[in-house]
């Protein structure tokens, strides 16, 4: 199993979410910025690691908001998603193809990688109750 990190970036009531490289795994499909945790890293610093290496931004890591884990057909990840915030920079496409702030209301707009399905439904509760 490996251990993979990511991150729920809000501003305001929207989300930050990524577009996978088409040359990766589960290409084009939509996540949260993060990625595997290193030997000898903390989750927090693979994630602050992953958000420099990826939109060269610094995060502030909070709380887990939720953990997943999921079997791929060619991998098990346990995914644990870490509400963070933006210390320093401006998110930028150095990896991915593309990167967008949405709403849950626009959720079902994008093709999210299966792993993230359980969580991108706690989103959208949360924010329904919110309201």
């Amino acid at each position: 199993m490996i251990e993979v990190v990511a991150a729920l970036i809000w501003d305001k009531a929207k989300f930050l979410i990524c577009q996978r490289p088409a040359n990766k795994a589960r290409a084009l499909l939509w996540e949260f910025v993060g990625g595997k945790v290193e030997q000898g890293e903390t989750k927090e610093q693979a994630l602050i690691r992953e958000s420099k290496e990826e939109l060269n931004i610094v995060l502030n890591v909070g709380d887990v908001f939720m953990e997943v884990v999921h079997e791929y057909p060619d991998i098990t990840v346990h995914l644990t998603l870490f509400n963070a915030t933006i210390a320093e920079g401006v998110p930028q496409k150095l990896e991915h193809n593309d990167i967008k702030w949405i709403t849950p209301a626009e959720i079902m707009n994008y093709d999210f990688c299966p792993a993230d399905e359980e969580i991108l439904k706690k989103i959208s509760i949360i924010k329904i109750k919110e309201k």
